[in-house]
């Protein structure tokens, strides 16, 4: 089995795959804190309810924003799976053309994402990763990853209301029945949810225009894609899973050669 992370600033998000098919998932929120030891004995008992052994993991491949956390996941990976992750970054192979001024700056999640939208869906494709912060990434037909858009996440922007905003109380971000409200929670809710949704719609026209087609598959993912998607004229296919399944096709680009390993050991 493969057991991949994705280390978001929010949560990290965790999938287990077997013969290529994902056979369980799991989400955790993103705690700097936490020791690898507290990491290791808490997905320990993540297998144990899904009567899963640990030793079948075995191989592990991560994708990270967030330095301070991989410090803990690799000696987890390490002490409680005595396995060396495989980390997404500079040095591994991905198949895609990165055509950003310095390639370094892309997020790791933004091409584990663009290698699985080519993968499953082909080329040109705008994906739209709703995390913290929300990403837009342009692949064109020849799998060069173009570049894209990075705007404040849908919930920075409602905590930023709540807190420039004395009055205003924090709510659940739930689509209103109309856009003229008549109370206050769902005018709140009215706005972020539809100025949300225009706002990516626009970028997404925007990024058309610049790709000279309009012939172009729109794909989300992430935590609230399906609310955004819901109301989106350009959206097309919500893929939950997008992330997890990119970090197993790359893994599989990338996976150790075992019979070389022993014949080293041999050695």
């Amino acid at each position: 089995m493969l057991l991949t992370f994705d280390v978001g600033n929010s949560n990290i998000v965790m999938g287990v795959f077997k013969e290529n098919q994902l056979i369980t998932n799991w989400r955790m929120a993103t705690d700097y804190s936490k020791s690898a030891d507290e990491i290791g004995i808490f997905i320990h008992q993540l297998f144990s309810h899904e009567k899963l052994d640990v030793e079948d993991v075995k191989d592990i491949i991560i994708s990270s924003v967030v330095p301070h956390v991989m410090y803990s996941l690799q000696h987890m990976t390490q002490k409680y799976f005595n396995r060396e992750a495989i980390i997404i970054g500079p040095g591994i192979k991905t198949g895609m053309n990165i055509k950003y001024d310095n390639p370094r700056q892309v997020g790791a999640d933004r091409i584990v994402n663009a290698v699985a939208g080519f993968k499953k869906y082909g080329g040109p494709i705008i994906i739209v990763d709703f995390g913290t912060a929300t990403t837009f990434c342009a692949i064109s037909e020849k799998c060069e990853y173009l570049g894209g858009a990075i705007l404040p996440g849908i919930k920075i922007s409602a905590d930023a209301l709540y807190e420039r905003a004395a009055k205003l109380t924090r709510v659940e971000l739930v689509k209103p029945e109309h856009i003229i409200c008549k109370n206050t929670s769902q005018s709140i809710q009215a706005g972020i949810i539809y100025g949300y949704v225009g706002s990516v719609d626009f970028i997404v026209k925007k990024m058309k225009e610049e790709l000279g087609t309009d012939d172009v598959k729109v794909i989300a993912t992430g935590g609230l894609s399906t609310l955004i998607a819901s109301e989106s004229q350009q959206i097309e296919v919500v893929d939950r899973f997008l992330t997890l399944d990119g970090l197993n096709i790359i893994y599989h680009m990338n996976k150790p050669k075992k019979a070389s390993a022993a014949v080293e050991q041999e050695a």
